[in-house]
């Protein structure tokens, strides 16, 4: 397919929590909103050139971190059967906004087809559950520990 012939999805959010606090975040599989968390299985080396597998209701997702910029930027492949096979790119910006955080996902090179837009939609869904575990700013971000603490016989 030409450039011509590519899709490229953008998903924006504001998050009440600084850039560092976000990137850590959303890089971490216990945390809802992530596409790690999401998994039913899944392996997630995070470093560049790092991969990262997942599978989510039977269907795989993987590729590969080509840029992890403290507390920046967060960029990696993507390739499921939604994107036909191909490989495609999400870059993750986190931007300081006030006390907040910018956070824009990106993800092009999609083969423009009806199941590559269907991208939008999941998209969209992770990263709006992924903010709603930062509440608005008023309670103090979501930490795993406090939310399933452990089980007392």
């Amino acid at each position: 397919m030409t450039a011509a012939n590519r899709l490229e999805l953008t998903i924006e959010r504001t998050i009440p929590a600084p850039p560092g606090e976000v990137f850590d975040a959303w890089l971490d599989p216990r945390i809802p909103g992530t596409p790690w968390n999401a998994a039913e299985r899944f392996i997630l080396d995070a470093k560049v050139d790092g991969l990262f597998y997942w599978t989510l209701k039977g269907t795989s997702h993987y590729g590969r971190f080509t840029a992890l910029e403290r507390p920046h930027c967060i960029a990696h492949t993507w390739v499921s059967p939604n994107t036909l096979g191909e490989e495609s790119t999400v870059t993750v910006t986190f931007t300081k906004l006030g006390d907040a955080t910018r956070m824009t996902l990106v993800h092009s090179g999609l083969p423009d087809h009806e199941r590559a837009r269907g991208h939008e939609r999941g998209w969209s869904y992770f990263v709006e559950t992924f903010r709603e575990q930062f509440g608005d700013g008023s309670r103090r971000p979501y930490r795993w520990e406090e939310a399933h603490p452990p089980a007392t016989e």
